[in-house]
């Protein structure tokens, strides 16, 4: 069956990792929900879909707003009966990398969208979820959670490796339950989000990076699979790996 009318929440919708695993299980025959901070990002990727032929809604929301965020999945609930996929990926880094130059802003705004956001959408669909005795939730993290570095900054490693921790908390509370939570762990991958890094990659090192249509590939493999089987974690990365020594001495 695949993903043939399942209904699949992705956040972080807009853009990106979330734009290209919304399009791809929407291809698949899924009814996507794409949730994003800017609604006219998420509403444009709904937009997409519908040319294509497929379901979608779009919800501009800021996943670390827990009312927003409950009102969203009780719509989706009260249309749909449930929530068969949640696809936590909303996240940012931030422009202060190293531990003296980082803000209190930049901890609570990285946190929240990486970690907080994903809490909140956990919290809002997994009751649907033992309910129904099945479901998938897909948090997205980064190697940098595996390996704290200079170059994705000292926040985001923290709240990647934060999902990661996370996600395997939820494995153990929910442990027969019937429901599968995953985490994705990708390397570098040519987004939008590299352009805010104080050294923005060129063109060539983008080249042989992991796209975000093979992050989407490997979120996607997992949401497909029958409920039977579950991926706990997988770690995409490029096969060639690249030197950004030059790129990690950056406030």
């Amino acid at each position: 069956m695949g993903l043939k009318d399942k209904v699949c929440i992705v956040t972080g919708g807009g853009s990106g990792i979330g734009r290209a695993s919304a399009l791809m299980m929407a291809r698949e025959g899924a009814v996507v929900v794409a949730v994003g901070r800017t609604a006219s990002k998420v509403e444009a990727v709904r937009d997409e879909i519908h040319y294509n032929g497929g379901r979608a809604e779009a919800y501009g929301v800021d996943v670390a707003d827990k009312q927003r965020v409950f009102g969203m999945v009780e719509e989706v609930l009260a249309r749909y009966g449930r929530a068969d996929v949640l696809v936590n990926n909303a996240g940012h880094s931030s422009p202060h990398r190293m531990l003296l130059t980082t803000t209190p802003e930049d901890l609570r705004s990285v946190y929240d969208s990486n970690l907080v956001g994903s809490v909140f959408c956990a919290q809002a669909v997994v009751p649907s979820m033992v309910e129904a005795g099945e479901g998938t939730v897909i948090n997205v993290s980064s190697m940098a959670g595996l390996n704290g570095s200079p170059l994705a900054g000292m926040s985001y490693s923290a709240a990647k490796a934060a999902v990661i921790n996370f996600t395997a908390f939820l494995n153990n509370e929910y442990r027969n339950s019937g429901i599968r939570f995953s985490v994705v762990i990708p390397g570098e991958v040519d987004t939008p989000i590299l352009d805010l890094r104080p050294v923005v990659p060129s063109a060539e090192a983008r080249s042989g990076m992991v796209t975000a249509e093979d992050t989407a590939e490997a979120i996607t493999l997992i949401a497909r699979l029958p409920q039977r089987a579950s991926i706990p974690e997988l770690v995409i990365r490029p096969t060639w790996l690249r030197d950004t020594s030059a790129e990690t001495n950056v406030a």
